[in-house]
């Protein structure tokens, strides 16, 4: 049960368990949600155990598994378009109302818990702006320390710096935050100088290397989630993974026709997001073949992604890391619009051997089949640093200990 101590804003006892909000928008996919889960898996392990009060974007997030003293309040959800453009995703057609009310929400609920920290996912100002009352708030408090978290790569240096400088981006991480941390190893790719983000962070800014799942091996829902897909079946399987699903069709129609390897049988995950027809056109194929499941979503893939003799995947930061973890067989389809991103990080891993890429331009079933017929070892531990859930608890400690904010002393 979380402890309300301090929740009327008066300090909290000498030895009282610090309090953390970690805050993710989840427009699209489950990759923002997966990553702070795990962070709030390893922030949990400091002496004293924090509190930990999750806000998550999408309703799926009460499907996933929470570590004990952490609690999560979910948003009515944006629906993220293909052109970058967001929508409701259920709650009516009326974009501003839906800001309005998330926005109350997360202030009301941030204020009330009183967190000495809270570290904001990807976006400073949140989704459509939807933090600046409660940065504002805060900021006037000046008791709760905040931190931005940064993926390796936001995308083209060029993207990166237009659309920073349109969001006011740069001018609200100078105003309100204290640092920000960058889920990546600089000697692989050095957002900071590539995107020459740092002179205008006001010298905020460090790396804390990329997460490493296998952490997630040891969930109580692990293994029962990976023998309830496999059943008795005990033939080798490839996997295909889209996340959320939104954006993986034509992916999921390419697997589904693909040949597989002699004896092997096929799964597929096509994220609870994807458009129903969609799916049942997807569904009907799969269902015509004596060798392929389909399942809609599962909230613990990570065993299932560890005994796969090869995976197919979108080229998300989350779905990356789950890849290097686990040193599996990998194919990348990155998404290549509205954001070069995932581009990006999976021809730098092309480059390093850590995977294969398949522009989506080329994307048809017979490539698909080329790639899996394929012999393919598992790629060498990748010469990365994959220490973040360290990193992130040694950060947080430091500004735990500090009595006052950064940027009040500043």
């Amino acid at each position: 049960m979380l402890d309300i101590r301090h929740w009327n804003g008066a300090e909290p006892a000498i030895g009282a368990a610090p309090r953390i909000v970690l805050y993710s928008h989840d427009t699209l996919g489950f990759g923002h949600l997966r990553r702070n889960l795990l962070i709030a898996d390893a922030l949990r392990a400091m002496s004293p155990a924090p509190q930990i009060l999750m806000i998550a974007g999408m309703r799926e997030a009460g499907a996933f598994e929470l570590p004990e003293g952490v609690d999560c309040l979910t948003l009515p959800a944006y629906e993220k378009r293909a052109d970058g453009s967001y929508a409701p995703r259920d709650l009516g057609g009326d974009l501003s109302a839906l800001v309005a009310l998330r926005a109350a929400t997360i202030k009301a609920a941030v204020l009330a818990f009183d967190p000495d920290l809270m570290i904001v996912d990807n976006v400073p100002r949140g989704a459509q702006e939807e933090l600046d009352p409660l940065l504002n708030a805060l900021s006037a408090q000046g008791r709760t320390h905040l931190v931005l978290g940064l993926r390796d790569v936001i995308d083209r240096r060029d993207a990166v710096q237009k659309q920073w400088a349109q969001q006011r981006n740069f001018e609200a991480v100078r105003r309100h935050y204290d640092d920000v941390w960058v889920y990546g190893d600089p000697v692989f790719y050095n957002l900071l100088e590539d995107c020459a983000l740092a002179p205008q962070l006001g010298g905020k800014g460090r790396f804390a290397g990329y997460l490493d799942h296998r952490a997630r091996l040891a969930l109580p829902s692990a293994a029962p989630a990976r023998d309830a897909m496999l059943g008795d079946d005990p033939r080798p399987y490839v996997l295909c993974a889209v996340g959320g699903g939104r954006d993986g069709i034509a992916l999921c129609e390419a697997f589904v026709q693909a040949k597989l390897p002699e004896g092997h049988r096929g799964i597929l995950i096509t994220g609870s997001q994807m458009p129903g027809l969609m799916r049942d056109g997807i569904r009907g194929i799969a269902e015509a073949r004596a060798d392929m499941t389909i399942v809609d979503f599962m909230a613990e893939p990570i065993a299932l992604m560890a005994g796969a003799e090869k995976i197919v995947a979108m080229g998300g930061y989350n779905t990356t890391c789950e890849i290097l973890s686990l040193g599996r067989p990998a194919l990348i389809v990155p998404r290549v619009r509205p954001r070069a991103e995932q581009l990006i990080r999976a021809e730098m891993l092309a480059d390093k051997g850590l995977v294969s890429v398949l522009h989506p331009d080329r994307l048809d079933a017979k490539a698909l089949g080329a790639w899996l017929a394929q012999d393919a070892p598992a790629p060498a531990l990748p010469d990365i640093d994959m220490g973040a859930c360290e990193s992130v608890r040694r950060f947080a400690q430091a500004f735990l200990t500090e009595r006052t904010p950064l940027r009040a002393a500043v």
